[in-house]
């Protein structure tokens, strides 16, 4: 009931906030690139054939060589397709949000008593369930959240010979957490290995080994056919994932921060050359003092997520939580999973998502080690606990005040939503027949307000947008659409307005 109550509470909270707070919109390259991915989901399909105009709509993150398709790993897309065909991606990012304070829930219930349990699952909602960017943004981190909880809520039931269903929903907790955050999820889950392994030694138990290590290594084994398959569907080469295809074909900066940055890349996009050669290189160029500005703004990113002001009070309590025997693995997990995040170059909240149930469990063991402080038999504790809950309750309740006063305060990434293109769009969707709309970028073009992305199936579509790319001949895109009205917009002017397309003098074709 505890879980079933906090899965439905998530949802009507965040719907109830849609009067002054609306569902978000897409904002930056990934999320964009993560709804394209969602939509060939949706059309039954994991990517589509390379389209001879790619040229035209080469955008980031997505990729037409060998085939159409996103870089990132299917379990986001997977959950956004299932929102789409529902009426709308953001249904699966509510739903999967929802199911990870349930998760939660159910996972601190293995560990603690039922009341710590239920606290803690109000705990994550409070922080992560309604206005955090994983509720509200489609970059992903709650599915790879979820599945931590899923892993880590299992193994104390199997611990105490409850193998049903603990088993099935550790090995889906393990298919989830490989096909969201392979990298990440696979350092997360060294200990869960070692757990397992160790147990097994110790018992030497036939039967043990038959309904937990056969169960779990037939799931590794599932998850490994289905990677490899995913990956020649997409990148023609079962040992290639998407990702790293992508990396190989347009990045200089290193994955990882011992790399080294390559050489200058050629490219006939303008804003390909700017965001490639020169964006990305100024957050990291290869140097040491580079290096150690990224690591400090992980470790501030990390935090501020995480823990915030009010939940870093239980902190205090850690050299006790360092201690117990009990949170052994969540904090051999942490430890380890964290090393690995300084190691790669980029750090957003949600490449941590894989260690989020470690992570709540060393807050709430922090909270209860925390409550049996006392002073002069005072339980003092008791009193710093209580008033650390009700400021994030507190803290909540303000920021929707605040938003819902100002129409600010960080909150989501609808505020900066691209609110010109949606207009256009609109427009062009009340105009009988299908367009094709080319966007003109000013050589001053802020790279982060992308225009050009397109649905998946991109011929059906009755809007399609491509980029006009200097000494790239625009003839051959307008000769492969002679049926669509052709359009002109220029993102960088105020307020960017359509007009009818006119061919430059040179080119073949009439002017429109």
């Amino acid at each position: 009931m505890c879980i079933l109550a906090l899965f439905m509470l998530t949802v009507i909270l965040r719907l109830a906030l849609l009067p002054i707070f609306e569902y978000p919109r897409p904002y930056v390259h990934d999320e964009f690139a993560y709804l394209t991915q969602a939509d060939m989901f949706a059309h039954g399909q994991l990517a589509f054939p390379p389209h001879p105009m790619s040229r035209y709509f080469e955008t980031f993150y997505l990729s037409f060589s060998p085939t159409y398709h996103a870089m990132y790993p299917p379990a986001q897309a997977a959950v956004l397709a299932l929102g789409q065909i529902l009426g709308n991606p953001w249904i699966g990012v509510l739903l999967s949000t929802a199911a990870m304070v349930a998760a939660a829930t159910w996972m601190l219930q293995g560990w603690f008593p039922a009341r710590w349990a239920f606290l803690g699952g109000v705990l994550v909602l409070l922080q992560f369930g309604v206005l955090s960017y994983w509720m509200n943004s489609y970059w992903g981190g709650s599915l790879a959240a979820l599945s931590s909880c899923l892993i880590l809520g299992a193994l104390p039931r199997i611990s105490r010979g409850n193998n049903l269903p603990s088993i099935p929903i550790l090995c889906l907790g393990l298919f989830i957490l490989a096909n969201s955050r392979p990298l990440e999820g696979f350092i997360s889950c060294l200990p869960v290995a070692a757990f397992l392994l160790v147990k097994f030694v110790r018992n030497r138990s036939r039967r043990y080994a038959l309904q937990v290590l056969v169960p779990v290594g037939g799931a590794l084994l599932v998850t490994v056919g289905f990677t490899l398959y995913y990956n020649w569907r997409l990148t023609g080469n079962p040992a290639t994932l998407p990702h790293a295809a992508y990396y190989e074909q347009v990045m200089r900066v290193p994955m990882f921060l011992w790399g080294k940055v390559a050489p200058l890349r050629t490219f006939d996009n303008p804003q390909f050359n700017y965001f490639y050669n020169f964006w990305l290189t100024d957050q990291f160029n290869g140097t040491l003092p580079s290096a150690l500005s990224v690591e400090k703004t992980k470790i501030s990113a990390f935090a501020s997520f995480f823990f915030g002001p009010w939940l870093t009070v239980p902190l205090v309590a850690i050299p006790w939580v360092l201690g117990d025997r009990r949170v052994r693995l969540p904090l051999t997990q942490i430890t380890l999973s964290f090393l690995g995040l300084l190691a790669v170059t980029w750090f957003h909240p949600h490449y941590a998502a894989p260690i989020f149930g470690g992570l709540i469990l060393i807050i709430v063991q922090s909270i209860r080690h925390l409550r049996c402080w006392a002073l002069y038999n005072r339980p003092i504790g008791l009193t710093i606990t209580r008033l650390a809950m009700a400021a994030l309750g507190f803290g909540l309740f303000m920021r929707i005040v605040i938003f819902a006063l100002t129409h600010s305060g960080g909150i989501c990434t609808t505020c900066l939503y691209d609110w010109d293109r949606a207009r256009i769009t609109a427009e062009l969707r009340a105009i009988p027949g299908k367009h094709l709309v080319i966007v003109r970028y000013s050589p001053d073009h802020n790279v982060s307000r992308e225009w050009v992305y397109n649905s998946a199936a991109i011929d059906e579509s009755k809007i399609i947008w491509a980029r006009e790319v200097p000494e790239l001949d625009q003839a051959p895109l307008l000769k492969y659409y002679p049926d669509r009205q052709v359009w002109l917009v220029q993102p960088d002017t105020t307020p960017p307005q359509l007009s009818p397309y006119t061919m430059n003098v040179h080119d073949a074709l009439p002017k429109q």
